[in-house]
């Protein structure tokens, strides 16, 4: 079954997790590519704006503006049309809820936590493909 199985939002600069989904699956995949987050997230200053990074069973797919990246861990067969409208519906709900100068200066990791309401929301929306919502936003 192609899904979503979790999102982030990171502070390109440096990496600092602002806000993440909570994961229930912890399998030896889902560890692995948390790695491959982890080392990604140190260095997306380097990498494009967009891009998605094959990890066996896995996807990892983001985008990164203004400073802020938003990634998110897919199946692998999960369409990347619909991942990236996925991030870039992440990306304009946070630039509208939260000032970047706010992001510029947080200090600590998951400062912006309760932004996980809208990411599993999505997340649930997003993982049902037949739904009207999803559609419209293809």
């Amino acid at each position: 079954m192609s899904m979503i199985l979790s999102a982030s939002v990171i502070r390109v600069r440096d990496g600092l997790p602002l806000s993440a989904s909570t994961d229930y699956e912890q399998s030896t995949g889902m560890q692995e590519c948390r790695k491959y987050f982890k080392m990604l997230s140190r260095k997306l200053a380097q990498l494009p704006d967009r891009c998605t990074l094959k990890t066996g069973h896995y996807n990892i797919n983001f985008i990164s503006s203004l400073g802020v990246s938003y990634m998110m861990l897919c199946t692998e067969n999960y369409p990347n049309v619909l991942a990236f409208s996925f991030l870039d519906e992440l990306q304009k709900e946070f630039i509208t809820t939260y000032n970047m100068m706010k992001t510029n200066t947080a200090v600590r990791p998951y400062c912006f936590i309760e932004f996980d309401n809208f990411i599993q929301r999505t997340k649930q929306r997003y993982n049902n493909p037949r739904s009207l919502s999803t559609k419209i936003n293809l």
